[in-house]
């Protein structure tokens, strides 16, 4: 099941990203999975999640990727586009299976099992990009999930970025550090090419620690403001940190009236500080709007379940009182 209906520059959705979906399986009940005779049929992938925390937010933003032609494939896309995102460049292919994941938190711990390898995915190449597509849109984001899954997928990752700044698109990009897919010495020289190459990076604290190889946070400022980007730092104390050349501004979390199940958080967290950008908000405030989605999405189970839509965020901005009744 393939769209190939041409959409000209200028009638992209305002934001577009790319990468893998996975189908994901959870056991049911709090067991492991070892334990587990019942699963839940659920999907995630970082810039999924963050295209379904962007559409329910009321911006147009458009996915693209390969799945597999198969249940899980189809499933996904059929998730995707029943959420409002633009899948017209997703392709499902016969040739290579859609990636999967198992996941379980055993003494409130999760843990992650990935069987993604020669997934549909994984065969991503520069052919799959669409250059008009990615010209039409106001932002591209990436992760550093992509590169990280080939070398056909690092190179369509690279002239993505290169076509979004030939055609004055705003690169967003997301580390997502993911050392079960490669080391971090792999990862160091690419991720930090990519944020080179960016306009807005969104690196966690624990992994700007990783890629700059210190613990002194104004020497990670230092190497931040020789970026051209702004850098928005996740995962502060308590707060997020907006990185300017000359100002650093630290915009508090929300706090999770109860923490059900953290991941997605960062990827909500992306969303609703791109939606508040496309809305003409300052980064304080776009970043406020992404601490607030981030905090909402961890109360529910799942990667994207929680994601809310604009009118809960307003609500809870403005502090409309809730009627049960």
């Amino acid at each position: 099941m393939t769209t190939n209906t041409l959409v000209q520059a200028g009638n992209s959705p305002d934001i577009v990203t790319f990468g893998e979906t996975m189908a994901l399986l959870m056991p049911s009940g709090g067991k492991g999975l070892e334990y587990s005779s019942e699963l839940h049929s659920l999907f995630g992938g970082a810039e999924s999640n963050l295209a379904i925390g962007i559409s329910r937010l009321g911006s147009k933003v458009g996915w693209f990727g390969r799945l597999g032609k198969d249940p899980f494939g189809r499933m996904i896309f059929k998730k995707l586009r029943g959420e409002g995102i633009d899948v017209s460049r997703a392709e499902l292919t016969a040739d290579a299976p859609t990636g999967l994941m198992m996941r379980e938190v055993l003494m409130g711990k999760t843990s992650v099992y990935y069987y993604r390898k020669n997934s549909a995915a994984s065969q991503t190449s520069v052919k799959h990009l669409d250059e008009a597509y990615i010209a039409g849109a106001k932002i591209l984001h990436v992760t550093g999930i992509t590169p990280a899954l080939s070398e056909s997928c690092k190179a369509a990752v690279f002239e993505s970025v290169r076509l979004a700044r030939k055609h004055g698109v705003k690169v967003s990009f997301d580390p997502n550090l993911r050392l079960k897919l490669w080391s971090i010495e792999e990862a160091r020289p690419v991720l930090l090419e990519l944020a080179q190459l960016s306009d807005i990076f969104l690196p966690g604290l624990d992994e700007l620690k990783l890629l700059y190889q210190t613990e002194d946070w104004d020497v990670i400022v230092s190497k931040l403001r020789e970026l051209s980007a702004i850098s928005i730092v996740k995962g502060g104390e308590n707060e997020t940190y907006v990185v300017m050349p000359d100002a650093i501004t630290a915009v508090p979390y929300f706090k999770a009236e109860q923490v059900v199940d953290t991941v997605g958080a960062g990827d909500g967290f992306c969303a609703g500080f791109l939606v508040g950008l496309t809305k003409g908000f300052e980064y304080a405030e776009a970043v406020r709007i992404g601490n607030l989605v981030g905090s909402l999405i961890v109360q529910t189970e799942g990667d994207w379940e929680g994601a809310p839509t604009w009118e809960q965020v307003d609500a809870v901005l403005n502090d409309v009182k809730h009627i049960e009744r």
